[in-house]
Order: C-alpha cells, then structure tokens, then sequence
C-alpha cells in the first residue's frame, strides 16, 4: 500500500497543472463542505498546505490561504442565507431544519449565551472549536442577526479557520520529506482534533460525577 502511494506521487503532474487543478477544486469542495458536511473541510486545508509546503512556488502557501478562506466565507455566508429564509418564513425550510438538526440542544444554548455575552465576536471561535459552528450559526439565526453583521464576524472567523488549518499542513509537511507523507499526518492530526470533542464528552457522561450517581 505504502508502495503504491509512493508510485502515485512520484507520478503526479507538474506544479503549474496541480495549482490549475488544485485551486479550484480545493474552493469548490471547502464551499461545498461549509453548505454539507460531505467532506472534512479541514483536512482538505492541511491536505492542500502540505503539497503547497513542497512546492517551489512562494506563493503556493498563501493562494491555499486565500482559496480555502475565501471559500470557506462563501459557504457560510450561502448557508446563513438559506437559513434566514427559513427563519422568515412561517413554514421553516429544509435548510434551517438540516442546520437546527446538526446543532445539539446543549451546544446551541451555549452558543446562544456566548452571543448574547459576547455578541458577534463569538462567531471568531466557532470555527476554531470542532463543532462550533453550526450551533453559533443557529444561534445567530434565532436571534435574527442581520445578515451583513453575520458578514463582519465571518471575516475573521474564516481566515483564523484557513490559517490554524494550513500551520497543521505546514507542520505535518516539515515532519517528513515526501509529501504523501506529511498529508497522511495531517489528515490524521486534524480528524483527531475534530473527534477530541466528542470523545472528551462520552468519557464525562460515562465517567464523570454524575455517572456515580446514576448508576446507584
């Protein structure tokens, strides 16, 4: 398996061809992945940043930046949209469903005590924390924050996302001298930040104060 990875990038077009293809598609599924969750949209990032890293380009780093956050606003600002609809109308969509579904409850109350504690500034962490962005979405949509100061906050919020994101790559892509390899670590390091959280919440309900009591 190790050997057939090898041959597979050993084979791998030119640079110029890998930036015409990659850019593009990196955008496409980050946008797609911010509307879905269909794709870890933070591997894809680190994935990008470690080929980018090996590449002799300058710029190669920095237009993953900007692609990644560029398109990472995009699908936010689509979503909210789409959930704003929602909230309008009487009926609700299916959009505003699908995000109050992947919201927890005890995710979303916390996020809607962090709003009104701290207002849009919130919206910079959400992304930040795995699995905080849809419930601080929800929460902002509930409040019917207008869609421009949705907007102001997201700015931030998305290019502190692309950077932690892409330091992930670029420290996988230092680690080790192929690049295949520093793509199988940084895939491996950001699925394990974003599944911490929930595994950090089974072990307390199972084995935290309250589980004692419980069980007697």
């Amino acid at each position: 398996m190790i050997q057939e990875i090898q041959q597979l990038m050993r084979e791998l077009p030119t640079e110029s061809t890998q930036q015409a293809v990659g850019y593009p598609t990196l955008f496409t599924l980050v946008a797609l992945g911010s509307l879905v969750p269909v794709v870890p949209t933070g591997a894809l990032v680190s994935s990008a940043a470690v080929v980018a890293f090996h590449q002799t380009s300058p710029l190669s780093l920095f237009f993953v930046f900007l692609v990644a956050s560029g398109a990472a606003f995009l699908g936010d600002i689509c979503l909210y949209w789409l959930g704003q609809r929602g909230v309008r109308s009487k009926n609700g969509s299916k959009w505003l469903s699908a995000i109050t579904r992947r919201a927890a409850p005890e995710r979303l109350a916390q996020a809607q005590e962090k709003l009104t504690d701290h207002g849009g500034t919130v919206l910079v962490l959400s992304r930040l924390i795995p699995a905080g962005r849809i419930p601080v979405m929800l929460a902002c949509l509930l409040s019917r924050m207008p869609l421009r100061q949705f907007a102001r906050g997201d700015v931030p919020a998305c290019l502190a996302w692309a950077a932690t994101y892409q330091l992930i790559g670029i420290l996988g892509g230092s680690l080790f001298p192929e690049p295949w390899q520093g793509v199988v670590a940084a895939i491996a390091l950001t699925l394990l930040i974003s599944g911490a959280p929930a595994v950090w919440r089974r072990l307390r309900a199972r084995f935290g104060p309250g589980a004692d009591g419980a069980t007697r």
